[in-house]
């Protein structure tokens, strides 16, 4: 989404240039886990009812509450002045990235059936830099359908070893076949 790719410019400008990119990452995680468990502040970031000034207000009294930086609280602020709340999960993702590159770093998105145990992850993580020449990050997903294997998406590139894909693979043969 083009809004969220010029917010995500501008804040990693302002925060690289301050050398304060833990702290937006930091700012990044507190807010994205408040908008993914709260349903109120879900509704009035996303409501066309709620009023420019109330979302300011909101998201302003809430980043204090927080103890977010005061770079996060005027790009919320800006955003609610302007209505661009609702592009945030977009943003914050966009900034991750531009963080995670900054640092010559990807992420890994894991899907598997069961939690990925520690050494797993490392393992993993390992095998993946090589592949990739950079330092790895696993970002792990649980999801029982794939019944068993992995499904790593790094970029575009996917890698998918999961049972369900294979059954579904075989499934379609045999339809060809018949």
């Amino acid at each position: 989404m083009a809004i969220a790719d010029r917010y995500a410019t501008a804040a990693f400008d302002v925060f690289l240039e301050e050398s304060t990119l833990e702290r937006l990452e930091d700012d990044i995680d507190l807010f994205a886990n408040a908008l993914a468990t709260s349903p109120e502040l879900r509704q009035v970031i996303n409501s066309p009812i709620i009023t420019r000034p109330e979302q300011r207000a909101t998201v302003e009294t809430l980043a204090a509450k927080m103890g977010l930086s005061q770079e996060f609280k005027n790009l919320l602020s800006l955003m609610a002045e302007r209505r661009r709340l609702f592009v945030l999960e977009q943003l914050f993702r966009r900034l991750r990235d531009r963080i995670t590159a900054h640092r010559g770093e990807v992420t890994a998105e894991v899907t598997s059936a069961a939690p990925l145990s520690a050494s797993q992850s490392t393992q993993l993580a390992e095998i993946l830099s090589k592949r990739f020449e950079k330092a790895v990050t696993i970002k792990p997903a649980v999801d029982a359908s794939v019944i068993g294997g992995l499904i790593v998406k790094v970029g575009s590139f996917m890698i998918d070893t999961s049972i369900a894909s294979q059954l579904n693979f075989l499934h379609s043969a045999m339809k060809e076949s018949e």
